[in-house]
């Protein structure tokens, strides 16, 4: 009976795990959306800590009354102890106390009061992030500061652009900060936040980390970078501290016998030289005329920053004039003929439309609702293997919605259908994603391009023809989908939808549609988007014989 009562509970508690929401083991950082299921996780865990802070003040305070009784009675009891035991009653009370009261007393002290905690605690511990997602964090953190240009000081003291909740960052999380970049070699971000930490220490903040150990680790940064100087003023502060730090010791020496090898090298390089050497005067170029000219000189890497910071070239007057905003039917389409929606031009060359409250409030939390139960990190397809695989370049979960899951999926899939003009059968499915920490999609193409002849092959639909892609979200800062090739940038704005053109007409691939989706520094991004493939738009954006047109 026992034994059938056992499994019965057992297959009580895994049936009340299975009911809870499942959340993914790995890649919390790469989905602010699913982020947010861990403050809940935590929510619940200090309430149950509460709890056990409260059970323990309960029994301590139980243990308090006990010990001030007795203190009471002894200090009466030691003046005169045989008068006081004299009394029958006194004797018999020591003699129950000693043999009951305080083996009570005992198993009060040592009753365990965690079980619930440490039970709730193992539960949870199964949703917790793992290294992978504390280090995915850290890293976006380094990839936002690099791509805003934003100083350790403004990070640690939480001061970003449209940031709500500010939060402090202690000595202890910049020096982790620093620890994770040294372990990638990354010698640059490993000073940056290992000064930091110093700074904090140095300003008075406590700390579990102490001064020696950031030293140590801030004087071989610098010196990787080859700093000798500065690597050698740190070690000796060091030194200061900690005077037996045998690492330290041997690098001062190092340092020293590096910088006199040095300055004995420039005095050998100085007299070699007779005579002064004759400088040729650089050739002057011709200034750039063209702004864009300029722009496209520069890295894609670069130009890619730049817009994402809200850089880069600006339209002159005559392009801006040739853009429009107005009332859109579509070819007096039936279903807008008497409500337009609006629509206004973001780009020129490749044309970039954008669509104006196309989506409601309604329909994007029914979206969110579908998709975020499904949401997994978001893969790039290998150019060499064709295998789909994660990207440290795409940092983002994402989920695919069919329209007859739901009629709001179809009526949005009709409505795509309705303002482009294109066949949604052969289109994929609607994809939604979901931005995490940083989260980016750097420089890529919607398009297969002439090296992937297979790229979209087992689809049997052609190549994407065109993009629509929905802005399910406002964010803070951050977060803009740039075309480096041409300069454009388009920001998020909740309720709005963009679309282009990834093929001309004649079916060859358009190069300037390449764009990217920026780290989002400060917000949570959520974007939808339908990718519209060439099967079936023989009638309805017929081909051309020009290449480009």
């Amino acid at each position: 009976m026992m034994h059938l009562f056992r499994k019965l509970l057992l297959c009580w508690c895994l049936l009340l795990l299975s009911c809870r929401p499942t959340l993914s083991a790995h890649d919390f950082f790469t989905s602010i959306g699913q982020m947010t299921d861990l403050l809940f996780t935590e929510k619940d865990l200090v309430t149950s800590l509460k709890d056990y802070i409260k059970a323990e003040e309960s029994k301590l305070e139980r243990v308090k009354k006990w010990a001030d009784k007795l203190e009471a009675l002894t200090a009466t009891a030691t003046q005169d102890p045989e008068g006081f035991l004299g009394h029958p009653v006194n004797a018999f009370k020591l003699m129950k106390r000693l043999n009951t009261e305080w083996t009570d007393l005992e198993s009060l002290v040592l009753s365990d009061t965690t079980d619930g905690f440490i039970s709730n605690l193992t539960i949870q511990r199964q949703y917790f992030p793992t290294d992978d997602d504390q280090i995915g964090a850290a890293k976006a953190l380094l990839r936002l500061q690099d791509t805003y240009r934003l100083d350790a000081n403004s990070i640690s003291t939480g001061n970003l652009p449209g940031a709500k909740h500010k939060t402090l960052m202690t000595a202890e999380d910049c020096y982790e900060l620093g620890k994770i970049a040294y372990t990638d070699a990354d010698y640059y971000h490993t000073e940056l936040w290992m000064a930091q930490a110093l700074k904090q220490l140095d300003e008075g903040e406590e700390s579990t980390v102490d001064k020696v150990t950031i030293l140590d680790y801030l004087s071989y940064a610098i010196y990787q970078q080859g700093e000798l100087e500065r690597a050698l003023e740190y070690t000796k502060r060091l030194l200061e501290l900690d005077p037996e730090h045998q690492r330290a010791k041997g690098n001062v020496k190092y340092f020293e016998f590096q910088l006199e090898k040095q300055r004995k090298q420039a005095k050998e390089d100085a007299t070699k030289q007779t005579e002064p050497e004759k400088k040729e005067t650089p050739e002057k170029k011709p200034k750039e005329k063209k702004e864009k000219k300029a722009f496209s000189l520069i890295p894609e890497r670069k130009k890619y920053e730049m817009l994402c910071r809200g850089e880069g070239i600006k339209m002159n007057p005559r392009r801006e004039s040739r853009l429009f905003c107005r009332y859109y039917d579509n070819n007096r389409n039936p279903f807008y003929v008497l409500g337009p929606v609006k629509q206004q031009d973001e780009w020129d060359r490749p044309y970039i439309v954008r669509f104006l409250n196309i989506i409601s409030e309604k329909e994007i939390e029914k979206v969110k609702q579908l998709a975020k139960p499904r949401l997994r990190r978001a893969t790039i397809s290998n150019p060499v293997t064709g295998v789909l695989e994660t990207a440290s370049y795409r940092i983002s979960k994402s989920a695919w919605l069919t329209g007859y899951e739901d009629p709001v999926i179809e009526t949005i899939n009709q409505r795509i259908e309705d303002l482009t003009g294109l066949e949604m059968d052969t289109a994929e499915e609607l994809q939604v994603a979901n931005y995490g920490v940083g989260g980016q999609y750097e420089p890529h193409f919607d398009f297969g391009r002439k090296d992937e002849p297979d790229a979209f092959k087992e689809l049997g639909t052609g190549n994407r023809i065109a993009t629509w892609l929905f802005y399910m979200s406002d964010v803070s800062a951050g977060g803009a989908t740039v075309f480096p090739d041409v300069g454009a940038s388009v920001r998020p704005l909740k309720g709005s939808a963009v679309f282009w053109y990834n093929l001309f007409p004649s079916g060859e691939g358009d190069y300037s549609t390449r764009h990217a989706a920026c780290p989002v520094l400060v917000g949570n991004k959520w974007v939808s988007n339908k990718w519209i493939h060439e099967r079936g738009q023989e009638w309805r954006r017929p081909c051309s014989l020009n290449e480009t047109d």
